[in-house]
């Protein structure tokens, strides 16, 4: 999953990010509505966790903005107002949840984790093909009924591959699950990825790789 942290505090955002990066969550961070609005343009966000008192630009303006566009990205508002009319308000711009500051970080983990499943379409609670099955829940994966030791990286992009049901995946989607924006997409990092993926799940090789079209399970 990858998510946006729009915050105008710096160290809130960057606590949000870390709690969410330790839960394997991909996560950018800005600090203003305008800069929200670009990444937004640019890249494909499962959720975004938007505070909604922004400078520059006004957390119900980019909230708005993004629900008009017909994005599946849902949204998270923060607010430090803790006002019903306000939740209401909040959640009549399109925001999916609302969460009142100060709040408990898991909290907020597990309800990004929520909107997250519903940013996609549903897929069974255990993805298996080829002899590989994964579990999303327990982030576990078994070939042939053995476990199968992954980084989380390798994970990610199992469970893109194994979404994608035997269709192919492009190495640009990949990149935009498991990476943040930081990551240079010259590096081939996606390449050494599913090589590395490819040995950990052993033999027979079940990943097929296309130039120009990516990758897929057979």
């Amino acid at each position: 999953m990858r998510v946006l942290v729009v915050e105008d505090e710096p160290m809130l955002a960057q606590v949000v990010a870390a709690a969410l990066r330790r839960d394997h969550v991909v996560a950018d961070v800005v600090g203003d509505g305008a800069s929200a609005q670009e990444r937004l343009v640019v890249n494909d966000y499962d959720v975004v966790v938007l505070d909604r008192d922004l400078p520059l630009v006004h957390g119900d303006e980019v909230c708005r903005d993004l629900v008009a566009s017909g994005a599946t990205t849902r949204v998270l508002m923060l607010t430090a107002s803790a006002e019903v009319p306000d939740r209401v308000a909040g959640l009549a711009l399109g925001a999916d949840d609302y969460l009142v500051k100060p709040f408990a970080l898991a909290e907020l983990v597990a309800r990004v984790r929520a909107l997250g499943r519903r940013s996609r379409p549903a897929a069974p609670p255990v993805l298996s093909r080829a002899g590989i099955e994964l579990d999303p829940g327990l982030r576990e994966v078994r070939r042939a009924g053995e476990l199968v030791a992954l980084s989380p990286k390798q994970f990610t992009l199992l469970e893109e591959l194994l979404r994608a049901d035997g269709a192919f995946v492009s190495a640009e989607h990949l990149l935009e699950k498991a990476w943040d924006e930081h990551v240079d997409p010259f590096t081939g990092v996606v390449r050494l990825t599913v090589l590395r993926l490819r040995r950990a799940l052993g033999e027979p090789d079940v990943i097929e790789t296309t130039p120009g079209v990516g990758y897929r399970i057979r």
